[in-house]
Parts: C-alpha cells; structure tokens; sequence
C-alpha cells in the first residue's frame, strides 16, 4: 500500500528541492510577463490525504482560482495550481493592468482569463520541467484549464479517477514575493501546487527518490 507514510524526509527533500528550481525558473519567466522583479518561495512540501487537502484551501466551499492539467507520458494523473481569489485577481491586476479586475465580480474578460491560464501555465510548467529533469523522467502536460468556483466543485474533476485507486496528494507550497533593490514586498501571494498522480505513477515517483514500495 502507497500511503504518506512511506515517504522518509530524504524522499521529502528531493521533493522539496524539486519545488525550489520549478520555482527559480517559474520567478523568471513571471518577472518578464509583468515586467516587476518577482521570487518564488517554497516554504514546505507534504503528503496530505484529499480530506486535509481540502482544509489547506479552507474547506471544499472555499471560493479559489484554478489551473488543472493532466500530466501524461511517465507519470500520470492530474495538477492543480491554487489561489484563493482575491490573491489571483491582484496577479491578474499585475499582469494586464486592469486595476479594477477582480475574480468576484464575473463575467471575465477573455484577457484576464488568458492572463491567469498563462501564469498557471507557467508555475506548472516550471514544476513539472524541474521534476522531470531531477527525476529523469518524461513529464507531458497538457494544455491547462481555468477554474474560478468552489474548491470542492474545481477538484472533484481531478478526483473522480484519482480516488478510485490513491487518496493521496503531494502539496508543493508556494509563494509568489515581489522584490525591490533592498527589500521585499510584506504581502506574497500564497498558493498551492497539488500534484496527484495515480497508484503507479506514484510508486514510479517513490522508486526513483530511492523509497522501497510494496
């Protein structure tokens, strides 16, 4: 049985050091887009069961913009890039200069839509590139998906297959940090990075950080 207790802290590090470079890279590429330098930060990263992965969010009827892409090729199953709502919309806000937009008031525009599926694309790519890399394994994703509604109503998509075989997520935290010459900004914005493999992608991931499976 894959459960959060096979991972040993070695295993969580890689894991971590995995989240780092995804982060370096994706701090680059969003420093260009919005033309501001930028930092990513990644404080922890967690084995969480599907019920505590809700309560990182704030419950499954916690409002948040969502990325979700399916990951094919080596590993499979699905990633979500997580925001609560008033943080993506101030990101939206960076990036087009629409500085009334937010994602409480609907309808979208198609530009801040296009806007926030390019920042998920981003970060999830960066990720996703990064572990590939570390890993030596080939990580394909698809195109990303938009999703601004209920955390519960955004996931269930993700977890109608994944839940069948696994109950499990790694959590990759994130946090987005704008900097300036001698300081930075006190307010990051704060997301998550849900990667949710299936059974065997899982035990391929835990065999490559060097973890015994049964």
């Amino acid at each position: 049985m894959v459960n959060k207790e096979t991972l040993n802290q070695t295993a969580l590090d890689v894991l971590k050091e995995v989240g780092n470079i995804g982060a370096g890279n994706a701090a680059t590429a969003l420093s260009k887009l919005v033309k501001k330098r930028l930092q990513m930060k990644v404080p922890s990263v967690q084995i969480v069961t599907f019920n505590e992965m809700m309560e990182m969010v704030g419950g499954p009827d916690e409002s948040v913009a969502a990325i979700f892409l399916q990951i094919e090729g080596d590993l499979k199953g699905n990633m979500f890039f997580v925001l609560p709502i008033e943080q993506a919309s101030l990101f939206v806000r960076q990036l087009t200069g629409s500085v009334k937009f937010s994602f409480q008031e609907p309808p979208y525009s198609d530009i801040a839509l296009s806007a926030f599926q390019e920042m998920g694309n981003i970060v999830a790519g960066s990720y996703l590139s990064a572990l590939s890399d570390l890993l030596q394994i080939q990580v394909v994703p698809t195109v990303p998906d938009v999703g601004i509604d209920m955390f519960g109503a955004i996931i269930s998509y993700g977890l109608l297959e994944i839940s069948k075989e696994s109950d499990y997520a790694i959590v990759i935290d994130t946090e987005i940090i704008e900097s300036y010459s001698n300081h930075q900004s006190e307010s990051p914005i704060k997301g998550h990075f849900f990667l949710m493999p299936d059974t065997d992608s899982y035990r391929y991931i835990l065999t490559k950080l060097g973890v015994a499976t049964k």
